[in-house]
């Protein structure tokens, strides 16, 4: 048995920033987004670009996390709000106690050292000028990065499609009465949970406490959807005349029953460097194509990314997504399986069952 404070990589919070024992350091959002079923597929795409746009403006070396929460939850009525208005109280009481899902959103924003390599023979520690990241130690680099954080802020908020608020120590660590994100990540409490701690398992299993979990990712280019983009028909509301529009990603959020946090990770890194990289590997193909037809096929599809890269001055960026569902109840966690793969199937997608 190991103490959680020798494997968390969480060195403190300050600031109202989250410190890694890496020099990493992350800036957190709690974001309140449209409702689902709410926006046409205009609004959609709109949405869509408006995220791009903020995107664009973190610099290189950051890492943008967008952790969605999907909790089960019997819906609790308050009558106190409803008043004495006759419809209101009648709403509350018919939906009292019925299932719901309550969905929360959090924001990433990490900033990673610069120049950070990771730890061999060749790379060790005693041959550096300082054990510290130069960003930890420099007020001016961190400043810079906050300053980027609030223009990734302003421009959702003008998009007029969300609003976003920054979390604080409290938020980020929690207190005595209310649990913060961190803890809440850690052993999958509820928004509203008490602070409660959990033993977790991860000898064959993940099991935290009593709820028992699977991972599920997109982790093969192979397993992508052929096509993605901003939006994706809703059938059961959509007509021979009209298409119905919901995100393209629902299926794996509001869409997917259960309990499960969804991760989506975009990793910015210098988008020079990368077509530079690209452009080697063209040349490289270019010279294999004639000993085999994928070769050939791969050269194409790298050239036509750099054309799109540079004309139209897209950014290259790596990306992960992963599903995290878990249940105390052994007969729904055998039915987790059959969701997440009904869920990916839905966008064109396969998940991949994460066992190791």
């Amino acid at each position: 048995m190991k103490e959680a404070t020798d494997i968390l990589p969480i060195y403190k919070i300050e600031k109202s920033c989250i410190l890694s024992n890496s020099g990493d350091f992350t800036i957190a959002f709690k974001a309140i987004l449209p409702e689902i079923f709410s926006l046409s597929d205009r609004d959609c795409e709109a949405y869509h670009q408006a995220w791009v746009k903020a995107i664009k403006v973190l610099p290189a070396g950051s890492i943008f996390h967008k952790q969605d929460w999907f909790l089960s939850e019997n819906f609790v009525a308050d009558f106190d709000k409803a008043n004495d208005n006759f419809l209101s109280r009648s709403s509350e009481r018919f939906f009292n106690h019925r299932p719901s899902c309550q969905h929360s959103c959090y924001i990433y924003l990490t900033k990673k050292p610069h120049g950070r390599k990771p730890s061999s023979s060749a790379v060790s520690n005693i041959l550096r000028k300082s054990l510290a990241p130069a960003q930890t130690v420099n007020p001016l680099l961190m400043s810079e990065f906050v300053d980027k954080a609030g223009q990734f802020e302003r421009i959702l908020h003008d998009s007029g499609f969300l609003t976003l608020h920054r979390l604080d120590d409290d938020e980020l660590s929690g207190t005595a009465d209310k649990a913060g994100v961190i803890e809440r990540y850690c052993f999958l409490l509820g928004e509203n949970d008490m602070p409660a701690i959990r033993d977790i398992h991860l000898k064959g299993e993940i099991r935290i406490g009593e709820k028992k979990m699977e991972i599920y990712t997109l982790a093969d280019t192979d397993n992508l959807p052929a096509f993605c983009g901003s939006r994706i028909n809703y059938e059961p509301y959509s007509t021979d005349r009209s298409k119905f529009s919901i995100g393209f990603a629902s299926p794996l959020g509001q869409l997917l029953q259960g309990n499960h946090i969804l991760n989506q990770y975009v990793f910015i890194g210098d988008a020079q460097k990368t077509i530079k990289r690209l452009e080697a590997k063209k040349l490289r193909l270019q010279s294999l194509s004639a000993y085999s037809r994928e070769n050939a096929i791969s050269r194409d599809a790298v050239n036509d990314f750099l054309n799109e890269a540079v004309a139209l001055g897209r950014l290259p960026v790596k990306s992960h997504i992963n599903i995290m569902a878990w249940s105390d109840d052994p007969l729904e966690v055998r039915e987790i399986k059959n969701r997440v793969s009904s869920a990916m199937a839905a966008i064109d997608a396969v998940a991949k069952r994460e066992t190791d």
